[in-house]
């Protein structure tokens, strides 16, 4: 009997703290998901719909271009407020403000660059038309926020705040961010001068060369082939951009159509109108230019009372004073100190050095993108772009009636007797910014003559380019495998094919460092390892040794190399062309840099061995590329739940991949989306981003993309036939905007 009660008693706290918790997840999680149909009022001039397709993508019907700007807003604010709220607060470094003190160093890395001061600057000489667009995006953006004040995401009720209003600043921050992003070339500079400290500078230049010899013209992966290389006759634009892994995924699929609109593809949230995508004309992808767009300036500067030199003449400093609110905690004030160069950044020993930025500059943000929405062949795709800012990019283009173009994009500076690969004398006045290089003599091609063109983010500037080049190029190894693969002789490429090529994990570099090895070997028979590299067929995939073995061996090579260029400094090396910069000394042995170069290969590949024994065990047969190649790609709050936290995120998953291959993947980026436009069918074209649409974890679109993604599959993005799983119609409310 007393067992009987023990076991109703049991049974009836579990079902009471079941009822509980889904009561919880009801309260925290499901109600505040967004209402995707029946019919709503909001501030627009006339009817619109939103219609949500199997994946959770909304296709936005409206009465005007005006309507739709407002309505992507609401529905961005809808799929990912939070998101949206925490970009904006990592731009303007207020995470602490909400997170508390371990984001504070985080916070003052970007209160130090000062984002939402230069963007309250900007704001002022933003054109009329580019300040429509991001101020009704923002409306749109408030109107979600009022209506769903006493129902905010999960993520607002974890941490127990509201967020402020958005404004037409938090889109320019936004945009500021993935500027800062793409642009970071600063920290070259300074392990540059750190390596030229007791190093010899005839090498220390050989190690960080703007180009290799091996770049090719013209110059993420991004490419587009006619209409002759395709099954339809007609072009195929392909995209995978390569960025940070985040949760929920970067990019926001979107579907915006309104008289003289009609574009889909993907958004970043915080940002109205498409950036990658298609309209019925045309489509564009882009990739990362890699130009330099940032110096260092080391100024003869007392920080004491703000003064310094310049040109023989003491001028003032200006004083910004940040202050950061620390949840918990009391506020933290951070001076910041402004020359005519840029805010200072960085102390260290003595020296003051500030960062002269293009994305500092009063008149660098523009917003062109419903114009670029709205292009209908190249002279508007190309006007559009003549007023894009930066971060520099490299646009690819295909369109309906045939063509595929290429164009450089972005404001870039004219260095006129200093190249900038140094921390420069503040003081002297003898190396500034003068001039842009004009949008007329950026790269550009039209219609080549092989049918093909492709971007890996190597150098596309000619070796007779009229102006100074200066950039943090990638290696060419991913332009030259995409290359290849879509040259090969009568293929005939179909939008899913264009997978196949984004998903190709075979790294040219390291397959030759395999060999070199083997080679320095002379006898292949030896141990386990050895036989291992020189069968391998250069294919990093995860589950197999060979790449992990690879890998290590190529950074004590790397390093072996670099310590004879800077002694003492070697592991400091990390640069984009380095790779190159390795196999080009390999091939040509040159002397001076290490006594015996077979010798140096050999204790590489041993050093390697041993490291790899220490990290995965003696057994060589069980390493595993993926186990070392691991992204952690988990939400930032949503995760730290107790229990349940970890089954609403991804996790730490194996990766397919390196730095080298197509598929370019790391521990903390690889392609954030994969893009194909079809211009013979707008139909067939293929979209998918890596996680899900939805930042709700109880949306059926959280994490529905993530096995498609993960192995290399793709989805339809609906256009002109759109199948509706979910329709909400928005009536005309009173008042208007």
């Amino acid at each position: 009997m007393l067992l009987r009660w023990v076991v109703r008693a049991v049974n009836a706290l579990i079902a009471v703290a079941l009822l509980t918790a889904l009561g919880a997840a009801w309260w925290f999680a499901w109600r505040p998901m967004p209402q995707t149909s029946g019919t709503v009022r909001l501030p627009v001039a006339g009817k619109a719909t939103v219609v949500r397709d199997e994946r959770g993508v909304p296709h936005v019907r409206a009465g005007s271009v005006e309507d739709a700007a407002f309505l992507h807003g609401y529905v961005t604010a809808q799929d990912r407020m939070w998101q949206m709220d925490a970009i904006r607060r990592l731009a303007a470094g207020e995470l602490s403000e909400v997170l508390g003190p371990s984001l504070l160093e985080t916070d003052m890395e970007s209160r130090r660059l000062l984002l939402r001061r230069a963007a309250q600057d900007q704001l002022s000489g933003l054109q009329a038309e580019d300040r429509k667009w991001l101020a009704l995006y923002a409306a749109g953006v408030n109107c979600y926020l009022e209506g769903q004040r006493s129902n905010l995401p999960l993520e607002f009720r974890l941490l127990d705040y509201e967020p402020r209003p958005w404004t037409v600043v938090d889109s320019m921050l936004v945009a500021l961010h993935m500027y800062r992003t793409l642009t970071t070339s600063w920290r070259d500079e300074v392990t540059r001068a750190r390596m030229m400290e007791g190093g010899d500078p005839q090498k220390v230049n050989l190690l960080f060369p703007a180009r290799t010899g091996a770049d090719l013209q013209p110059g993420s992966n991004a490419w587009a082939i006619s209409g002759r290389h395709t099954v339809s006759g007609r072009p195929l634009l392909a995209n995978d951009p390569h960025l940070e892994f985040s949760f929920p995924s970067t990019w926001h699929l979107v579907h915006l159509e309104a008289p003289g609109l009609n574009v889909a593809g993907a958004a970043l949230p915080g940002l109205p109108f498409v950036i990658i995508g298609h309209n019925e004309h045309i489509a564009w992808g882009v990739t990362n230019l890699h130009y330099d767009v940032q110096d260092l300036y080391s100024e003869r500067f007392d920080p004491a009372s703000g003064r310094y030199l310049f040109r023989g003449q003491v001028e003032q400093a200006r004083l910004e004073r940040e202050v950061i609110a620390v949840r918990g905690r009391k506020p933290a004030e951070l001076p910041v100190w402004v020359t005519r160069h840029g805010p200072i950044i960085l102390s260290a020993g003595g020296r003051h050095f500030a960062l002269k930025w293009m994305a500092h500059a009063p008149d660098g943000f523009q917003y062109p993108m419903a114009q670029l929405n709205r292009a209908r062949n190249w002279e508007e795709f190309r006007a559009a772009l003549s007023r894009f800012p930066g971060p520099a990019q490299n646009f690819v283009y295909a369109d309906t009636q045939g063509n595929i173009g290429y164009q450089g994009a972005g404001v870039l500076p004219v260095r006129e007797g200093f190249n900038g690969e140094l921390p420069l004398d503040g003081a002297s006045g003898q190396s500034e910014w003068e001039r842009r290089i004009p949008f007329e003599d950026m790269p550009s091609i039209f219609n080549p003559p092989s049918g093909r063109i492709v971007t890996a983010n190597q150098n596309p500037f000619p070796r007779d380019y009229r102006h100074p080049v200066a950039g943090n190029f990638a290696a060419p190894y991913r332009f030259r495998q995409i290359r290849d693969l879509l040259s090969q002789p009568g293929r005939k490429w179909k939008a899913e094919d264009m997978l196949a090529v984004q998903k190709d994990v075979y790294s040219p570099f390291l397959h030759f460092l395999a060999r070199q090895i083997a080679a320095a070997h002379k006898d292949t028979t030896g141990p386990r390892e050895l036989q291992m590299l020189a069968a391998w067929d250069g294919q990093m995939e995860k589950g197999t040794a060979a790449p992990f073995l690879a890998t290590l061996a190529y950074q004590h090579v790397r390093k072996a190399v670099a310590e004879s260029a800077s002694p003492g400094k070697g592991q400091s090396y990390e640069y984009q062309m380095a790779s190159a910069v390795i196999e080009s000394l390999l091939r040509e042995r040159p002397a001076g840099w290490v006594a015996d170069w077979d010798k140096m290969l050999t204790g590489a590949f041993a050093d390697a061995a041993d490291e790899a024994r220490r990290i995965q065990g003696v057994n060589p047969n069980k390493w595993d590329w993926g186990r070392w190649n691991q992204a952690d790609i988990s939400h930032p709050v949503v995760s730290r739940i107790p229990w349940i936290g970890p089954r609403f995120s991804i996790g730490r998953v194996p990766m397919s991949g390196a730095s080298t291959t197509v598929k370019q993947t790391t521990r903390r980026l690889g392609p954030s989306m994969r893009f194909v436009a079809d211009a013979g069918d707008w139909d067939r074209s293929l979209l998918n981003v890596t996680i899900g649409e939805s930042g709700h974890p109880l949306s059926p679109h959280y994490k529905d993309q993530w096995e498609a993604y993960y192995s290399g599959r793709s989805f339809p993005l609906p256009f002109s036939n759109v199948p509706a799983k979910s329709t909400l119609t928005i009536e005309p409310g009173d008042g208007g905007r």
